[in-house]
């Protein structure tokens, strides 16, 4: 009998019960809703801290005497992102641990787990605080142009946290070591070989520290791109040929350059964002009711304004950041399907990611919310490429 991608789809999808299903599909669709009070949590915490006045006397103090206008932005954005993870810390308790938590996706005690978002938060702020000096830098000297010179700033900010990120970052959070000697590394060796990508990058972290997800990703940029795979792959069971299947759709990531693709749609977005608020800026700060003590845009008092209309312009623009990445992960996967040739094995891996992601969302759920391919559809696009290469699975 032919092989039939359709009965292949459901069959994979049948490998979970239906209990299963609904927990992902509750999991899923209560993550949609996050979205939104989120941006509802960001928007209140800015407007608690604009309106506390606490920036307005940081600068006055500063600027008392010879004012030195930089360290005054750095001061007040590491002040001001400070105090927001500060305000946004019973939210996120619920939103990132308790949450993932009760759904069995973390074992993360909670001490641990507030430990590494103080720190996460505290490298976070850094940056920021170094980004806005550039950028209320430009807002003064450049007060008709000045957003279109922030969003090259922002994207050199994200090449350089892309680049640096594997040396400095990661390894804060995470311990990541060489795949050991043996049939694993020598068939990763091997694809990597055949697809170009370097194969002396390819790493297993202690992903399970925070997380049990099924998951791999590749990072860095350059010199100091890699592939990393998380050990939780290993606990849940994953075999020579789903190894090869995921390695191979995040080697697609590297040789695709989707890297340069984020960073040039971080471009557009940031010019996008910087030019809106640069017409928003006094609508949203005299909505906010803070008042004439905030001088302008260029004022850094007024920074919780930016992250105001920032924040809400992301969430109207996730349709269109979800189905960018959708698209780059669609080609993730055909670069696998090129160069694996493990339609089974990724299948077996996609299945695994149900827990925290649903298969079978509607169509328009799908567009506007899945930064993914839904399950069935990529399982369903791997049974095809079998179906129409069957002289080269597993080959």
């Amino acid at each position: 009998m032919a092989f039939d991608p359709d009965l292949a789809t459901a069959h994979y999808m049948a490998t979970l019960s239906p209990a299963a299903h609904a927990k992902a599909t509750a999991y899923t669709q209560g993550g949609h809703w996050l979205l939104l009070w989120s941006c509802l949590a960001t928007v209140l915490a800015s407007l608690v801290i604009l309106r506390s006045g606490i920036l307005v006397r940081m600068c006055s103090r500063m600027s008392a005497g010879k004012p030195r206008r930089n360290l005054i932005a750095f001061c007040c954005a590491l002040a001001f992102f400070v105090a927001d993870w500060v305000l946004e810390l019973p939210w996120s308790i619920y939103a990132t641990w308790w949450r993932e938590r009760s759904y069995g996706l973390t074992m993360q005690a909670f001490g641990g787990w507030l430990g590494e978002s103080a720190m996460s938060g505290a490298i976070g702020a850094l940056i920021a605080g170094l980004l806005m000096i550039a950028v209320y830098a430009l807002i003064r000297r450049m007060p008709r142009s000045w957003w279109i010179w922030s969003s090259g700033v922002a994207v050199v900010g994200v090449i350089i946290v892309m680049l640096l990120a594997p040396i400095l970052i990661e390894p804060l959070f995470n311990t990541y070591k060489p795949a050991p000697t043996g049939p694993v590394r020598s068939q990763v060796e091997a694809l990597a070989k055949a697809a170009g990508v370097p194969s002396d990058k390819i790493l297993i972290f202690d992903g399970s520290r925070q997380s049990e997800r099924y998951t791999a990703n590749v990072s860095g940029l350059f010199g100091s791109a890699r592939i990393a795979m998380s050990d939780t792959m290993f606990k849940q069971g994953a075999d020579i040929a789903e190894v090869r299947a995921v390695v191979g759709h995040e080697m697609g990531h590297y040789a695709l350059h989707h890297a340069f693709w984020a960073a040039l749609e971080v471009s557009l977005l940031a010019t996008l964002g910087f030019w809106l608020i640069d017409r928003l800026f006094p609508i949203v700060l005299r909505w906010s009711g803070a008042g004439p003590d905030v001088t302008g845009i260029g004022d850094p008092a007024g920074l919780p304004v930016l992250l105001i209309i920032w924040t809400i312009l992301d969430l109207l623009l996730t349709p269109v950041t979800s189905g960018v990445t959708r698209l780059t992960e669609a080609q993730a996967d055909r670069f696998s399907m090129q160069y694996a040739h493990e339609p089974d094995g990724l299948s077996r891996g996609l299945v695994k990611t149900i827990a925290y992601r649903a298969s079978s969302p509607s169509p328009l759920e799908e567009v506007i919310f899945y930064d993914h391919p839904s399950v069935e559809r990529r399982v369903h696009d791997a049974m095809v490429w079998k179906a129409q290469h069957p002289d080269l699975v597993g080959k």
